[in-house]
């Protein structure tokens, strides 16, 4: 790929996943406080100690966390974060990347976190600590290959470029 547009720094992509982790945060209590008052809170239940959790919940958790990312990337290019930091997710083309492109970068973006279902068979900080180490190595290649791109973007033929101002 060769970009038209500078790849975007590390600082203002943090900066912008910071304000969209925080929109999402958001989201999830909307809907959490809808679905709570649906189910009369019965929603979660608690039996020996550990929190059960219905595999619906967790599945429209995660529907409306990558609808959030896949809708704004397709339609504009950017979510509300990015906006801010003048950034733009393009494809090989410089536009907004199509539905699949879009899906898979946040797909593999969000990949490290199926390192969570090890809870039960590792301890609580190792559990922790693994996406975290996969997210830094997936944004060290950012900062040493040539192009300037996170391995969830080469995978996905995407790229995070700076807007001119």
């Amino acid at each position: 790929m060769n970009p038209v547009a500078p790849s975007a720094p590390l600082l203002p992509r943090l900066a912008a996943l910071l304000y969209d982790l925080l929109i999402v945060l958001g989201l999830l209590l909307v809907v959490g406080l809808l679905a709570q008052l649906v189910t009369q809170a019965q929603l979660v239940r608690v039996q020996q100690g550990h929190a059960q959790v219905p595999a619906a919940y967790q599945a429209l958790q995660m529907t409306l966390v990558l609808a959030y990312f896949v809708v704004s990337w397709r339609l504009g290019g950017q979510t509300l974060g990015a906006r801010a930091w003048r950034l733009r997710v393009v494809d090989v083309h410089q536009r907004p990347p199509g539905w699949g492109r879009a899906l898979l970068r946040a797909l593999w973006a969000a990949a490290p976190l199926l390192t969570l279902a090890l809870a039960p068979l590792l301890p609580l900080r190792v559990v922790l600590a693994l996406p975290l180490a996969l997210w830094l190595a997936d944004f060290a290649a950012l900062l040493v290959a040539r192009p300037r791109r996170t391995l969830h973007d080469r995978l996905s033929g995407t790229q995070l470029v700076a807007r001119p101002r």
